[in-house]
């Protein structure tokens, strides 16, 4: 395996243990989408990303014909809505929506995906670590402003 290959290997492992690290917190939540979603949306995202911007390097170009690697990106952003829509429900007879939170964690890891796809390991890894002291002290405080209201 060339140093090449090992570095794009690097990316995925990477990004699939961030991602997993968010599905853990929303798995031990209860949450729509857990942990194999978004190991899933993760790796793949990073996956798109590297098959992007280095996936046609053998492909000839001219000044003519060049290929703009942040659409792969921009497609992984948009197809990511789907998924994320499959997590958000509303419930008529509560009138309240459910899911939104975790459709945002899903948006999130595949952003975080991308980023160790594009190589940036330390804006994945502190994204990551964003998303789970947000989650993880939004829970807190809603768990604190129960108590004061009981």
């Amino acid at each position: 395996m060339d140093n090449m290959q090992l570095e794009f290997t690097l990316r995925i492992f990477v990004a699939a243990i961030l991602g997993g690290l968010i599905g853990l917190e929303r798995e031990y939540r209860s949450k729509e989408a857990g942990f194999r979603t978004h190991f899933l949306v993760a790796l793949g995202s990073a996956l798109f990303m590297i098959v992007s911007a280095y996936g046609f390097s053998d492909v000839p170009m001219s000044e003519a014909h060049r290929w703009d690697v942040s659409r792969i990106a921009a497609q992984v952003v948009s197809g990511i809505g789907f998924i994320g829509a499959g997590t958000i429900i509303f419930h008529k007879s509560e009138n309240i929506v459910r899911g939104l939170t975790t459709a945002a964690g899903v948006w999130v890891t595949a952003a975080i995906g991308l980023a160790c796809g594009g190589g940036m390991y330390i804006l994945a890894t502190a994204s990551t670590l964003l998303v789970l002291l947000g989650l993880e002290a939004f829970n807190y405080f809603l768990h604190m402003f129960d108590k004061h209201r009981k």
